[in-house]
């Protein structure tokens, strides 16, 4: 099981194992929002991260030294524009939980299931969301397309599935390239932040 927040087969990197520290670090929703925003754009001033999630910059200052501690982020100075201008970037792009080829410890296994209690928990927010809005777009009273949601069923060979997840992976790494330096014209332009889930399940799982 992979996760990119951010793409889980991004062809240019290999996915990093995550670590009890990472896995506990990103028991926490703001911490794993901080990971999705940072996934998504080159870099962000703390100042601009802390009014974007809508929280006081002492705390996201304390979120994102824990996050640093745990080898998610990392300061990026070559983006501030004086000493006192603190900015930071992603350390990991794509990272998954373990697989049979790279299993975690039986000591990863409580933080483990921690984080993904927690992100069950976003997944059923954002589909929840998505459901609410639905209605009002599909009579028209909502005129903005804000979601998508896309269901249904292929048959398809162990190969065939990894060939389409992989260009999948892809198509979203062409996407997050749209607009992954932070501009000042970004919201007069549109660009919004659009979070995705991309799930596949076997029938026999």
């Amino acid at each position: 099981m992979e996760a990119e927040r951010h793409s889980a087969r991004a062809p240019e990197r290999e996915p990093r194992v995550m670590t009890s520290p990472m896995l506990k670090a990103m028991a926490h929703p703001l911490r794993r929002r901080i990971v999705a925003v940072l996934g998504a754009q080159e870099y962000a001033r703390a100042a601009d991260l802390a009014q974007q999630l809508g929280v006081a910059a002492n705390t996201l200052s304390f979120h994102l030294r824990t996050l640093a501690d745990a080898g998610f982020v990392q300061e990026a100075p070559e983006f501030a524009r004086d000493r006192r201008d603190r900015v930071w970037k992603a350390a990991v792009q794509s990272f998954r939980v373990g697989s049979p080829e790279t299993p975690i410890g039986p000591e990863d296994e409580a933080p483990l299931a921690a984080y993904l209690d927690q992100l069950t928990m976003d997944q059923q927010e954002m589909v929840a969301k998505v459901t609410a809005w639905a209605p009002g777009f599909a009579t028209g009273r909502e005129p903005e397309a804000k979601a998508d949601l896309s269901l249904g069923t292929l048959r398809l060979t162990p190969a065939e599935a990894d060939e389409l997840f992989t260009e999948v992976c892809a198509v979203l790494a062409r996407a997050r390239s749209l607009h992954h330096v932070p501009a000042a014209s970004d919201e007069a332009d549109g660009v919004r932040a659009w979070d995705y889930t991309f799930m596949a399940a076997r029938e026999d799982l």
